[in-house]
């Protein structure tokens, strides 16, 4: 008996690994050090890139890590791997920025049933942009085969984001105030979560098929369910990079699973409340399509889902048009949702409420 013979093609995965590493090598800088394959990727802070000695003063390394949870379910479904890449850098990359992070490396771990070639190959194609879009180096990554864990087809992946931030310039939010402004920066649709309740609305309760065209989406429903997830790196790496000097950018959230109410008041102090409100930015139809099919109350909506909205900006009032604007120039299109104000007691945690 061999390890083939128990599942698991060690010659088929080494195939697989020099061509992750060509496709990994497109993303390095001159801080990598050595090539693929070693036991530990490397990344130079000093030497010629001299990055902390010129750049910061006193660097805080900033780390996440996440997954794409069961949206994959619909890639296997539609036997489209190539964007679920993305949303796996997505998902860390936009963690680490609401930080005041900017991006260095990225680390992958992909488990799969068996290695398929062209599937390994588009979910690396997918991570390789994601990390291209956010500016960060594919540093290493593991793609484990394991056969008796997954059915066939079948595969789960991780990310994990390491990034670095000035101290005095990481975002904590401590300085929000009564009548600072909310700005929601846009989504592109569901981006990576509540698709548990995505999928047992549309295709469980409505017996929708992801492959016919819905009007109102004006593609099909499997193209909307698989739109990747927008990588915020560049806009508020633009954002910040105009207010060097002032503290203008008080907080940022990453509007993910539990949307606005449970993300917001994460980057808020205690005492204050976040009024948003309804009808002052555009939602996606896949979200009203979600809530009529799935008869689900507008309150699971948003509880749920980012509604339109996958980062939002805290700021003073008078710099809420010229950031607007700074998002737009890198192709962010964003809105002013809400208010914050003082709550009754000073001591409560912060709230969202949407009126």
């Amino acid at each position: 008996m061999t390890y083939k013979d128990a599942g698991v093609d060690i010659r088929a995965a080494d195939a697989i690994a020099e061509n992750i590493g060509r496709l990994a090598k497109t993303t390095y800088g001159p801080e990598v050090m050595g090539g693929v394959g070693g036991f530990a990727g490397m990344f130079s802070m000093g030497g010629e890139v001299r990055m902390f000695r010129g750049q910061y003063t006193d660097p805080v390394l900033v780390a996440c890590t996440d997954g794409v949870g069961t949206k994959l379910k619909l890639a296997f479904a539609m036997d489209k791997h190539d964007t679920v890449g993305i949303d796996l850098v997505a998902m860390s990359v936009n963690d680490l920025v609401v930080q005041g992070a900017e991006p260095l490396f990225f680390l992958d771990y992909i488990a799969v049933a068996r290695k398929d070639p062209a599937t390994i190959e588009a979910i690396m194609k997918g991570i390789v942009e994601g990390c291209h879009q956010s500016r960060c180096a594919l540093l290493g990554g593991e793609t484990a085969e394991l056969p008796d864990m997954y059915r066939p087809g079948e595969y789960d992946l991780a990310g994990f984001c390491v990034g670095v931030a000035e101290r005095h310039k990481v975002i904590t939010g401590d300085k929000v105030i009564p009548g600072d402004v909310l700005i929601g920066i846009r989504s592109s649709g569901l981006h990576s979560n509540g698709y548990s309740l995505a999928r047992k609305a549309l295709l469980d309760r409505g017996q929708m098929d992801l492959k016919a065209h819905v009007p109102e989406l004006g593609c099909t429903l499997g193209e909307e369910l698989l739109r990747p997830t927008i990588i915020y790196a560049h806009a508020v790496r633009e954002v910040l990079n105009h207010y060097k000097v002032k503290e203008i950018v008080k907080a940022l959230a990453n509007i993910t699973g539990s949307g606005m109410p449970g993300n917001i008041p994460r980057t808020i102090p205690n005492g204050l409340v976040v009024r948003v409100k309804k009808g002052s930015w555009p939602i996606p139809p896949i979200f009203s399509l979600i809530q009529k099919v799935g008869d689900v109350e507008e309150a699971e909506m948003f509880d749920t889902f980012n509604m339109g909205v996958g980062m939002t900006l805290v700021c003073p009032e008078f710099n809420a048009n010229a950031i607007r604007q700074t998002l737009r120039t890198v192709g962010c299109e964003s809105d002013v949702i809400g208010r914050i104000e003082a709550g009754k007691d000073p001591k409560a945690e912060a709230e969202v409420k949407i009126e």
